[in-house]
């Protein structure tokens, strides 16, 4: 089984806003899976599917973004999912708009919904998938700038990741997360300045 989270904040007023791109993704994923996200369990909205013989279940935490490590850590304990079967999308405002990255593991790298969910889990070995969402605007202030919706120019772009991370987790599902990332962290580095090794897979 796999558990794919989306991070975002819940409420009409963060819809279509920077921080809330992990939804957006969920969305489109329900969409292509025919997933219906619509239960309510474990603070959470989440639906169960089925890609290829694998069990899938999506979820958009209803608690807030710093609050999202309780919602995590209720899953994997009434699923029995294991940290490495877990995938957790989010924002990344150190990445340009476009682009998206794959890691296995690593820190929250000032990521508040991150932050929440290592130290509900004690652990940082699980894998996740970061959306770029820095664009105009980028030197306001961190946690103003996130709650920002994306402009008329970036909304095209944003539409084509979420798109294409869709593909990608269904990719890291099917293939596992080493091939996911060999596959997609080089299909968009040239835009990433801040690359990092370990992003490749190597």
């Amino acid at each position: 089984m796999k558990l794919i989270f989306g991070l975002g904040n819940p409420g009409k007023r963060f819809e279509e806003t920077r921080h809330n791109i992990g939804f957006r993704i969920i969305d489109k994923l329900a969409e292509l899976l025919y997933i219906d996200v619509r239960k309510r369990a474990h603070a959470s909205l989440f639906g169960q599917g089925n890609v290829e013989g694998e069990k899938v279940i999506l979820a958009k935490p209803l608690a807030y973004m710093n609050k999202s490590g309780h919602a995590v850590s209720s899953f994997l304990c009434y699923y029995r999912v294991l940290p490495e079967d877990l995938l957790v999308i989010y924002d990344d405002a150190d990445l340009e708009v476009g682009c998206l990255r794959i890691r296995s593991r690593g820190g929250a790298g000032g990521h508040r919904g991150i932050e929440s969910i290592i130290s509900c889990l004690g652990r940082e070995d699980f894998p996740r998938l970061r959306i770029g969402i820095k664009g105009k605007g980028r030197d306001s202030r961190l946690a103003d700038y996130v709650l920002k919706k994306f402009d008329e120019e970036e909304r095209i772009i944003v539409d084509r990741v979420v798109a294409e991370a869709a593909e990608a987790v269904q990719c890291l599902i099917k293939e596992g997360v080493a091939n996911a990332m060999n596959k997609y962290n080089r299909s968009n580095r040239r835009n990433d300045k801040t690359q990092n090794p370990n992003d490749l897979g190597f």
